[in-house]
């Protein structure tokens, strides 16, 4: 889970930020000063900062982006200068944002930093990222039920609706299901539907012909080209608008899509996973999802169960988190008191799986020698 630190003035910026970021995945620490950011840089190894342009930034090699009020050439320029990775201005283009994060935390390890004018950046060490896909952790009957529909269903070429709250693992269930699958050796490729706008959702699944439209300054495949031969994961699909949902009910139809601004189709093979937290029949008896959709997507359905489902699993969960955090900190994983545990199993977990990985990770770092109960009721 990449970690990003938010350095703004602005207190609503700030929890913006953070509430999109922690929907995309991203662990997210926010300060509205210098001090305060330099502290948190010597013990957390951020992947990104995201600094406003009117704020000073610590001394450190970690990436950075700038959110600026305005556009200006000057304070642009300065940006680049002190080696910015992107330049943005407000209202943010969350789109974008998410681009340039992922440009940003992906790139190889050993990639040379940006430098600042007369200074030649050191390189960053960086935390290792696993290439394999994590497993799915846990043993009670509702996951293990999960795991078997993946084993039966990944090597057949069927469309699955993968269902469950925020924060349950629907996205590595996906992932699952393209490894175990004849496309494992082909590209994944995923898209948020609910984090693109609704004008661009139709470039971003087609792509677009050169001058479509005022920003199309050369032609670009879309997700559905980038997938070809492999698996597109279709993340929030409920809440994609009607107008979308109907173009790929073609695709899916036809196995063809249309670039916009194009009038040529293009063929593509594409296994088509999708995922939702919303009730997609009743999005259907309101009249915002189309059933006719719902049908060619849902021809297997997997539910994945909220973490309050299977609190025996916990104990599982928190084991494997503390080692995996405790390996990306490059620090020995801290012995976790019983009791600790028993009082992070009756915590109800609105977050699921994602929210216990952050409260794991903030234990681990605000915790001594051990983690106790008190540091449960301390900082949960």
């Amino acid at each position: 889970m990449a970690k990003v630190l938010i350095l703004d003035r602005s207190k609503s910026m700030r929890n913006t930020l953070r509430e999109r970021l922690e929907y995309e995945g991203f662990s997210t620490e926010a300060v509205d000063n210098e001090n305060a950011a330099a502290q948190l840089c010597g013990k957390i190894p951020f992947d990104i900062i995201l600094a406003g342009a009117a704020c000073k930034l610590p001394e450190t090699d970690i990436p950075f982006i700038v959110l600026a009020d305005d556009a200006s050439i000057d304070s642009a320029v300065e940006a680049v200068r002190r080696g910015a990775r992107d330049y943005l201005t407000r209202p943010i283009d969350m789109n974008r944002l998410l681009q340039s994060i992922h440009r940003a935390v992906d790139a190889p390890a050993d990639s040379p930093e940006p430098a600042a004018a007369g200074r030649t950046a050191a390189p960053r060490q960086r935390r290792a990222r696993p290439a394999r896909v994590e497993q799915i952790i846990g043993d009670s009957e509702r996951i293990s039920r999960v795991k078997r529909l993946i084993e039966k269903v990944a090597p057949c070429e069927a469309r699955v609706l993968i269902t469950g709250e925020n924060g349950t693992g629907k996205e590595l269930v996906a992932r699952w299901l393209h490894a175990k699958s004849s496309r494992a050796a082909a590209p994944f490729v995923e898209v948020n539907c609910a984090a693109i706008p609704s004008e661009l959702i139709e470039s971003e699944l087609f792509g677009h012909e050169r001058g479509a439209f005022t920003s199309a300054v050369k032609q670009r495949k879309g997700k559905f080209e980038q997938a070809d031969g492999g698996t597109l994961f279709m993340d929030e699909i409920g809440d994609m608008s009607l107008s979308a949902q109907a173009k790929v009910l073609r695709a899916l139809q036809e196995n063809r899509i249309s670039r916009v601004g194009s009038d040529k189709d293009v063929e593509v093979d594409v296994r088509v996973l999708a995922a939702t937290n919303k009730n997609l029949r009743e999005e259907i008896a309101r009249g915002n999802f189309r059933e006719d959709l719902y049908h060619r997507i849902g021809v297997v359905v997997i539910q994945v169960p909220p973490l309050r489902e299977r609190s025996e699993d916990i104990p599982a969960l928190i084991a494997h988190f503390v080692r995996s955090i405790s390996a990306e900190y490059r620090t020995v994983p801290k012995r976790i008191d019983d009791e600790a545990v028993a009082a992070l199993q009756a915590m109800p977990w609105t977050g699921n799986i994602r929210e216990l990985r952050n409260v794991i990770e903030r234990l681990i770092i605000l915790s001594e020698e051990r983690i106790t109960a008190d540091d449960v009721k301390l900082y949960c």
